[in-house]
């Protein structure tokens, strides 16, 4: 799988290319500014890119206006935007109406070598993938700016964590050692209370739960 890495900070940037390297990926190109990221995304058209959301030339949010031009490009490719904290507004803006091949992680995942590696190669299959900790602050935010989420059991909310994971009824339902019809139960549920409609596809339930949190 090749993979190009956009990272302004030479360290992390090395490490995330050996680390890569080491698990059967292909580091085409690791550049240090928006401007390169999107040049070697060009050039390579790798299977997927993985970049920094803070990066030159303005050191504000160009890594993700990039990674959005890159994504958006035709074909597009996919994308695994890397922060070191949780921001609504990124998160929104990053997954918008688009249906796939997108995921948002914590920086501090990278320590979890597996983990994030399984993470990458979901995106490059077109899953939406959010980081674990992105979706609880993001209910949580929602919880007290809206209520409604509130109303949800325990068990619900377990549900619409994994659902806005980009989990699968069934992978779900392996997690929490349910059947996949139980979990379709709780999905139903999860959106009559929140007033979301019900989609059959993974993504549109993650995109629904994200404009949901966004509101």
């Amino acid at each position: 799988m090749r993979v190009v890495i956009g990272e302004d900070e030479p360290l992390l940037r090395e490490g995330l290319a050996l680390l890569l390297s080491r698990n059967d990926f292909d580091v085409v190109s690791a550049v240090g500014d928006a401007d390169a990221l999107r040049a070697a995304a060009a050039t390579h058209r790798p299977d997927v890119v993985v970049t920094d959301i803070r990066m030159p030339p303005g050191n504000t949010d160009d890594g993700l206006r990039a990674a959005l031009d890159i994504h958006g490009a035709d074909p597009p490719t996919p994308v695994l935007v890397l922060s070191q904290h949780v921001s609504r507004r990124y998160v929104t803006t990053l997954l918008g109406d688009r249906a796939g091949g997108i995921g948002y992680l914590l920086k501090h995942r990278v320590t979890d070598v597996e983990s994030f590696c399984d993470d990458l190669s979901r995106v490059a299959r077109g899953a939406v993938v959010l980081d674990p900790e992105v979706v609880a602050v993001m209910v949580g935010r929602s919880a007290r700016d809206d209520g409604r989420v509130d109303r949800l059991t325990p068990r619900q909310l377990q549900v619409l964590g994994l659902v806005a994971e980009g989990r699968s009824n069934l992978a779900i339902a392996h997690r929490l050692g349910i059947t996949e019809k139980a979990v379709g139960r709780h999905a139903a549920q999860i959106y009559d209370t929140l007033g979301l409609p019900l989609s059959l596809d993974d993504h549109r339930r993650v995109l629904a739960v994200v404009r949901f949190l966004d509101r």
